[in-house]
Parts: structure tokens; C-alpha cells; sequence
């Protein structure tokens, strides 16, 4: 039986759709979400979804730590995390009341601003603790919507931070924000059966894509690197803003 009463054709799309989200989260630590969110809105809602990316998301990390732990910078990790802490219910809780659009919507327009400058050279000095922590509470209200990683994404490519640095920091924090998020979508009752069973049944093909994205990612040069995250961004923040508006 397909979760969330999805066809079997909606089903092969969003599992296209898996494929690629895994190669992104492979090759850059981040857009996985968002990317699975994207391919769902194209079928049906959004939103019963976000547990699910969270569940996957989770798993992939404990396929990853291996290759990641000696390069994770645990300050920024803790920094940001405790910024999300207070915002991670506030978003859960603005998207039950409101729903997604319009944070969706000013969330893109920040996003596609900051490519513009990123695209312009634009750069910042590594920043210290209280700018962690206030994009932590950005992250986790985006979160919500499941697009918690867009705020952290931009924050680390404006500055000198190393590719290998960069994914495993970005993938070590999201897993926390990850653990923080579930019992509060649990408290929210967004957590199903459905949410574990679509996890299960999407994860062979997310794994795949992991596979072939880390793979990309040992071969790839900083340069490279940083291009594909601006454009990954400019890319993600767009097709979400249309989503919004439409």
C-alpha cells in the first residue's frame, strides 16, 4: 500500500524526486529536504512529508559519520543548535496556524538576495557566537516547512569555510536539528504511520543518490564546490517562492 494514498505515478515521481535530493545531500550536506518537499508539492501537500525527510534524513547521517566526523566544527554545530531550540517550536507552530506560503515566500526572497551578493563576491569574516546562534533560531523557524538547512547554507558559503568543513558541519548540525524537531511535530501530532512507512519505502532510493553525490563530491574542487551551493540555493529559494505565490 502507498502511503499518504499517493498513485502508484505520484509515487515513482516523488521517488525520482528522493534520487536527487540524496545526490544534492551527497555532494553538498544540504537542499535534501527541500528538494523532497519540491517534488511532493508537485502531487499532492507538502507538509505530511516533513517528518518523513527528517526520519530519512537522520538515517543517511549514520551512513555518513565515518567520512564526516574528523571535519565537523562542533562550536558552530553547538552554536546553532541552541539557537534552534527556540525556534524549531515557533516554526512548527506558525506553519499549523498560518501554513507554509507565506514563510515559504519570505524565506525564498532572503535566500535569492543573498545569491545575488554571494554571486557578486560578497564575503564574510567567520562570525561569532551570537550570530550561530541567531541563525540557528532562523534555521530552526524554517524548519517547519522543513527547509531549516537554506539559512545555514547561505551563512557558511559568505564565508572561508573549507568544502570538507562545510558538508560534514551542515550534515552534523541538521541531525540535531532533526532529533530536536521530531518530538515537537510529535507533540503537534504530524507524526503518522504513514510518515515511518513513506521513510521506509524512500529510503533505498535516497541511498542511491547519497551514494553517487558523495562519490561527486571527492572529486570536486572548492570552486566548484561553492558555485554548485550558490546555484543549488538560487535554485531551491526560486522554485519555492513560485510555489508560494501560486
Amino acid at each position: 500500500m502507498i502511503p499518504f494514498g499517493l498513485s502508484g505515478g505520484e509515487a515513482a515521481l516523488v521517488a525520482a524526486g528522493m534520487v536527487l535530493a540524496g545526490y544534492v545531500r551527497g555532494y553538498s550536506g544540504f537542499g535534501f529536504a527541500a528538494l523532497v518537499m519540491l517534488s511532493v508539492a508537485l502531487v499532492t501537500d507538502p507538509l505530511p512529508f516533513v517528518p518523513v525527510v527528517i526520519l530519512a534524513d537522520i538515517i543517511m547521517t549514520a551512513g555518513q559519520v565515518r567520512g564526516i566526523w574528523t571535519h565537523i566544527d562542533w562550536r558552530r554545530v553547538g552554536t546553532l543548535f541552541a539557537g534552534c531550540l527556540v525556534g524549531v517550536p515557533l516554526g512548527v507552530a506558525a506553519v499549523a496556524s498560518a501554513g507554509p506560503d507565506l514563510g515559504r515566500a519570505v524565506l525564498s526572497v532572503f535566500v535569492l538576495a543573498m545569491c545575488g551578493l554571494l554571486l557578486g563576491g560578497w564575503r564574510l569574516a567567520r562570525q561569532g557566537d551570537g550570530a550561530h546562534v541567531a541563525v540557528g533560531a532562523v534555521s530552526g523557524l524554517a524548519n517547519g516547512m522543513a527547509v531549516g538547512g537554506l539559512p545555514v547554507a547561505v551563512f557558511f558559503t559568505a564565508q572561508a569555510v573549507a568544502p570538507a568543513v562545510f558538508r560534514a558541519t551542515v550534515i552534523a548540525y541538521f541531525t540535531a536539528l532533526d532529533l530536536w524537531s521530531l518530538p515537537v511535530l510529535w507533540q503537534a501530532e504530524q507524526i503518522t504511520r504513514d510518515s515511518f512507512w513513506a521513510a521506509g519505502l524512500g529510503l533505498p532510493f535516497m541511498l542511491v543518490g547519497l551514494g553517487l553525490g558523495s562519490r561527486r563530491f571527492a572529486r570536486s574542487s572548492p570552486q566548484d564546490f561553492r558555485r554548485f551551493a550558490i546555484f543549488l540555493l538560487a535554485l531551491l529559494s526560486g522554485a519555492g517562492l513560485i510555489k508560494s505565490v501560486m
